[in-house]
């Protein structure tokens, strides 16, 4: 039913679901716990969660700290995104890198992030809902970030324009 694509960063997966399309449209499996678990990805989902984003929004870059780090499971439901997860751990050997892939509702692709990573989004058509399954529930206390516009991420951010950000996300001190 799924197809995976590891990518540069360790654990981050790029997940293709197996769609069904036919003269109806499309169907396919968005999770299945036994599949899953046979690709190696063990998380237990406990949470879910979705934003609707309008274009040139910018969503992250969010983390948790330990011991509340959450694996997620994110897929584009409606539009298209620009996906980025970023290591910001500074005893990482991959700290100050990042991963990135296109979600596009109409692909159905998904990327498992494991909760060591921050992660974020920029919407790339009009508008864009994005859902997530969270490993572990929110913690206001452990809920940490890094800005967009990080010198030693520099993420190359796809935007038209201004990015829409929240005063949270503008405020994120930059990386050490």
């Amino acid at each position: 039913m799924f197809t995976i694509e590891p990518l540069t960063l360790p654990g981050v997966l790029l997940i293709k679901p197996e769609a069904a399309r036919d003269g109806r449209g499309v169907s396919l499996t968005t999770y299945s716990a036994d599949e899953f678990s046979s690709l190696g990805i063990m998380t237990r989902f406990v949470e879910d969660y979705a934003s609707v984003s309008k274009r040139n929004v910018i969503r992250g870059l969010h983390f948790q700290k330990a011991p509340y780090a959450q694996d997620k499971l994110v897929r584009c439901i409606s539009g298209k995104i620009f996906d980025v997860v970023a290591d910001c751990d500074p005893s990482s050997p991959t700290y100050g890198t990042y991963d990135s892939h296109i979600l596009d509702a109409a692909e159905g692709d998904m990327l498992f992030i494991p909760g060591k990573y921050a992660h974020g989004f920029c919407v790339l058509s009009d508008e864009a809902v994005t859902e997530y399954k969270l490993g572990a529930a929110y913690h206001p206390e452990s809920a940490a970030g890094a800005r967009f516009d990080d010198p030693r991420l520099a993420v190359a951010w796809p935007l038209e324009g201004t990015p829409v950000l929240s005063k949270k996300d503008a405020e994120w001190p930059p990386l050490p």
